[in-house]
């Protein structure tokens, strides 16, 4: 059976990150954005990072410029920016595509196990995020506009299994 451990990608700085790094840990992971109107969710995403990263949990972010180009910068600009105007220190990923042929495969993979609104996969904005349990496994899918905040009682969950 497949899980996000399967899955590898590029990471912000270069170099290549297997998921299964992050094995035995729940991940959140979300599809970000340095020029969007949901971008200040980095500063929800970093407090929630802090404060469950010892209990073993983990934010993931993919930055992805399909929605209307709100992330055009390089590696390194996006980098820069979300630890500059957020103080971003989890893992930050390369630039990837989430819709459409050239999407992740990681991203294909999150899309079929856990779909959106009205049971569509793709993903329909900056900040959607999936919430991964300890075994790799698909927990649920959260709407952009889902703070990160309100996700805190799903991961307590998923941290206390």
């Amino acid at each position: 059976m497949t899980t996000i451990y399967d899955f590898s990608a590029e990471k912000l700085e270069g170099g290549t990150q297997t998921l299964s790094d992050y094995a035995g840990k729940v991940v959140l992971i979300v599809n970000t954005a340095s020029k969007c109107g949901f971008t200040p969710q980095f500063e929800g995403l970093e407090k929630v990072y802090e404060k469950y990263k010892d209990q073993g949990f983990v934010v993931l972010g993919f930055p992805c410029n399909q929605f209307a180009s709100q992330d055009p910068g390089s590696n390194t600009d996006i980098g820069e920016f979300c630890q500059r105007n957020y103080g971003v220190s989890f893992p930050m990923f390369a630039k990837i595509d989430v819709n459409g042929s050239d999407a992740h495969p990681l991203y294909k993979y999150l899309t079929k196990e856990a779909k959106g609104l009205l049971g569509t996969e793709a993903v329909k904005w900056n900040f959607t995020k999936f919430l991964v349990g300890r075994d790799g496994n698909v927990i649920d899918r959260y709407a952009t506009a889902t703070k990160p905040e309100a996700m805190v009682k799903d991961i307590e969950k998923a941290l206390a299994k």
